[in-house]
């Protein structure tokens, strides 16, 4: 080559360097879609047909994506669920309830597996039978947090895995807010459930207000430090008070209609006499069950016998310490 006229010795040597940088990333390229296809996982361009058109549209749309499991056409029909890594119980009980009310209603549900509010809201869906999405900060291959392992396999059987970072990515703090403009960019609205004021949760609000998402946040007790960013958001007037998954419903309902249309209508439960003495003392905030049964007037062995029959109909959720709260 370096004898062809017209090309100088240095020129020579940067096409060779180039033609071998060239064969070296087709290697690496490779080496990584066999490692992908072993995982059982597939790559997704913003090309491709299967990728979400919801999320072609923000400012920064990741040119492709990395996926285990499968996106569905009723996918275009859902809403992130986040916030801080360490609920109180009052936060616990209101991200499971919410996720799954709207996971009923046929609404896929887009968290981050994170600890907290992530995982609980991903748990909410697939005890509801829906489906649930997860955008991580790591490679697929790398599972964070690991006790999440389990979460992990049960998302990609119900819903989909997503990262756009490629396999091997260690779960680094730069990565997240990258995570989380595609976890906004995926859904129609964002709930944030509990955050302080810097918390990652409140830059996915950011980012969904900036790609024109509906934010819904839940109003805390003032002074906790879990509700701070969440009250700021609602006192900024950048989200609507959320109290309910009816509140999503009624404001995103032309949006989510195609789904909601097909919904089934939620069975009447019966209640027995005690039942009935045990709802109308319990709300979202835990009580002991000893407390409960001064309250409702019956005996502690009565209380728990009622107590477990509301759990197996999905009414009471018990918490450590013999501790129930209203679904």
């Amino acid at each position: 080559m370096m004898n062809v006229e017209g090309i100088s010795t240095n020129l020579a040597k940067r096409i060779r360097k180039s033609a071998q940088d060239r064969e070296s990333i087709e290697k690496l390229t490779e080496k990584e879609l066999n490692k992908l296809e072993k995982l059982g996982g597939m790559l997704i361009t913003i090309w491709d047909q299967e990728y979400p058109p919801i999320l072609k549209k923000i400012y920064d749309p990741p040119i492709l994506f990395y996926i285990l499991g499968e996106l569905k056409e009723s996918d275009q029909y859902s809403i992130a669920i986040v916030g801080t890594r360490q609920p109180t119980n009052y936060g616990k009980v209101h991200a499971e309830k919410i996720s799954m009310d709207l996971s009923r209603q046929g609404i896929t549900i887009i968290s981050g597996m994170a600890r907290g509010i992530d995982s609980i809201a991903h748990n909410g869906a697939i005890k509801s039978g829906g489906r649930t999405i997860a955008v991580i900060g790591s490679g697929l291959d790398v599972i964070y947090p690991s006790e999440n392992k389990k979460l992990f396999d049960k998302i990609a059987e119900n819903g989909a895995v997503i990262s756009e970072f490629t396999l091997g990515t260690k779960p680094d703090a730069q990565n997240f807010p990258r995570r989380n403009r595609i976890i906004s960019g995926l859904s129609l609205g964002v709930i944030v459930i509990e955050s302080g004021v810097t918390g990652g949760a409140m830059q996915t609000a950011a980012f969904a207000l900036d790609q024109n998402r509906e934010v819904f946040a839940l109003p805390g007790n003032v002074g906790t430090r879990q509700s701070e960013g969440t009250n700021l958001l609602i006192q900024k007037s950048e989200a609507e008070l959320l109290i309910s998954a009816e509140d999503v419903i009624k404001e995103l309902e032309l949006k989510l209609k195609p789904v909601l249309g097909k919904n089934i209508p939620k069975q009447q439960i019966d209640l027995s006499l005690f039942e009935e003495k045990i709802i109308n003392v319990l709300n979202s905030e835990p009580l002991q069950i000893d407390r409960i049964a001064t309250l409702s007037n019956m005996t502690t062995s009565e209380c728990l016998v009622n107590l477990l029959s509301l759990e197996f109909k999905g009414l009471v959720k018990q918490l450590p310490g013999k501790m129930f709260a209203l679904l």
